[in-house]
């Protein structure tokens, strides 16, 4: 991650300074839903807002490589899951008035159980719901991680519109 300053002139003629974070990263992040139209969630700690978050499987993938790859890795490393089916969901900036991050998300079906092995740095709790409850927890805002909030939304507008089923 990469911080940088900008002598600015606002909109109105005032000379300021502008921050723009810039990460070596592209976010990635995977939807996993099972032929019972299972989720799996991944809970842990997070540091900058000092709480536990339930989120969709996410991680980093180097710009450059292809982000599908670092998707099926993300996914194998913190749920064991291995899926046979992949769909791009989106692409989106994740708060596009400070940085310049990116993010690209994936549905990810016909799903295989292996032995999942995250990284030294993560402590995560995996947990299989059913969708429509998953989708509940982003209505009540027990899910509130944006890329999470966005494929769950963008999956329950494809099943309502009979793009996916």
């Amino acid at each position: 991650m990469r911080v940088t300053e900008y002598n600015v002139i606002n909109p109105s003629g005032g000379k300021g300074i502008y921050g723009k974070v810039h990460f070596k990263n592209l976010a990635i992040g995977v939807l996993a839903i099972d032929r019972q139209w299972n989720t799996y969630l991944v809970g842990q700690y997070r540091f900058p807002i000092n709480q536990y978050s339930w989120e969709i499987p996410e991680g980093g993938g180097m710009i450059g490589m292809d982000p599908l790859e670092s998707a099926k890795r993300e996914l194998a490393e913190e749920t064991g899951l291995v899926a046979g089916s992949w769909t791009t969901l989106m692409e989106m900036h994740l708060s596009n008035s400070i940085t310049d991050e990116r993010a690209v998300i994936y549905l990810a079906r016909d799903l295989e159980q292996f032995e999942s092995s995250p990284e030294e740095t993560e402590k995560l709790t995996v947990q299989k719901l059913p969708f429509e409850k998953v989708y509940q927890m982003v209505e009540d805002g027990t899910i509130m991680d944006s890329i999470s909030v966005a494929a769950i939304i963008k999956v329950k507008l494809m099943l309502a519109d009979g793009r996916i089923f």
